[in-house]
């Protein structure tokens, strides 16, 4: 039986975060229920919606599909009525063969009640992945966040108590009016509140952001004129390696450290190729030999799916050429590496004369037939990608 997990969006935020270029809006909690009401539709009627769309899996049989992980991510999710989250793990329960290991919910430390924690628990919500962002309140308000440093460290405690045993912060490396000596506070107050799990995320300009277009305009609105500089932010990278490091953590992908035996099960199976189904707005499914997804609008997924439409906005079909691209790509941002080997004969190719000339030079390690970057340069771990694959 195969495993696969499951990725269900929640849109909702309660303000846009400056940096933020995600498909996310504002809205009343009334929408809250319509939506999760047309997730667990199109989570039941799938296979038709599916087959209309013109996207296929290998099978299409329930049973042949163990579901092992469940990552509600977003937006906010955490704002949802607990009952309501439980309703879609629910749907998923009824609706696949489920082995739970690892079932994570996206939280905001302001966001986290007691009494919604222990709901989440009950639910079977075993894995919380908490935005923290930065420990320091200026640069939290600066980026337009609702919450402040206080918060986390009221948040952590309530979740322990709820019996959730798998923690993860994200930070983010660039923030503006952030500097060495606060970004290396962040790291050490996220070190020592001690989460199972942290994951890193440099600052993207981009035009899809209210800060990026300012930055991008030249502008000077929402601090854009307080950014870090590139080589700062390269600069804070490897002191989150070296902190990290030296507490215990270890780093298995390029963004991502875990203590022993936390690794993100979900996360993996991205990096790995693994088949995912995606539902509600913006969703992305994978199943090997396609990738599709489900319109963005969250109010134009909700009308579509009630009227008993389909959600879909796009198949794409996954080309031999562009599966040995993302063996790369996806393969060498963890720091375990490819088996060179699998791949030359899955694909027909022959990389030993590439990987010998990155070897001598110091791009890439190797251990008989395991490939990997080495922990020094990941920064530049595109290139070394392009190198290989031109």
């Amino acid at each position: 039986m195969e495993k696969v997990g499951i990725y269900i969006q929640v849109p909702f935020c309660q303000t846009k975060c400056t940096y933020c270029n995600f498909h996310t809006g504002v809205v009343s909690a009334g929408r809250f229920a319509p939506y999760v009401a047309a997730v667990c539709r199109e989570i039941r009627e799938r296979k038709n919606l599916w087959n209309a769309a013109g996207a296929t899996f290998p099978t299409l049989q329930d049973r042949d599909h163990l579901v092992d992980t469940v990552y509600i991510g977003g937006g906010t999710p955490s704002l949802l009525e607990a009952e309501l989250l439980a309703e879609l793990l629910g749907t998923v329960r009824e609706s696949f063969a489920c082995e739970f290991t690892e079932v994570t919910l996206e939280a905001d430390p302001e966001t986290i009640e007691a009494e919604k924690a222990a709901k989440w628990a009950t639910a079977d919500i075993n894995r919380i992945s908490l935005g923290t962002q930065s420990f320091v309140d200026e640069e939290l308000k600066s980026a337009g966040r609702m919450h402040r440093r206080v918060d986390i460290y009221r948040a952590v405690p309530i979740l322990r108590h709820a019996g959730i045993g798998n923690i993860s912060f994200d930070l983010i490396a660039g923030l503006p009016k952030q500097t060495a000596d606060s970004w290396r506070l962040s790291v050490e107050e996220s070190i020592a509140l001690s989460p199972e799990h942290i994951s890193i995320y440099m600052m993207e300009i981009d035009e899809g952001s209210r800060l990026g277009l300012e930055v991008l305009q030249g502008g000077a609105r929402y601090s854009a004129k307080d950014l870090p500089a590139e080589e700062s932010m390269a600069e804070f990278y490897e002191t989150a390696q070296a902190l990290l490091k030296s507490a215990g953590y270890e780093q298995y992908e390029i963004s991502n450290w875990a203590k022993p035996g936390f690794a993100s099960r979900h996360n993996l199976k991205y990096w790995r190729r693994e088949p995912y189904f995606g539902f509600g707005a913006g969703a992305h499914s994978f199943s090997e030999t396609q990738r599709w997804a489900n319109v963005h609008d969250a109010a134009a997924y909700v009308d579509g799916i009630s009227a008993g439409g389909c959600a879909i906005q796009s198949v794409d079909v996954v080309t031999p050429e562009m599966a040995l691209e993302e063996e790369f790509f996806l393969g060498l941002r963890q720091l375990s590496g490819i088996n060179i080997a699998r791949i030359e004969k899955k694909y027909g190719v022959d990389f030993q004369e590439k990987v010998g000339r990155l070897e001598t030079g110091g791009m890439v390690e190797r251990d008989g037939a395991q490939v990997r970057l080495p922990a020094g340069k990941l920064g530049v771990s595109n290139e070394i990608i392009v190198e290989l694959l031109r």
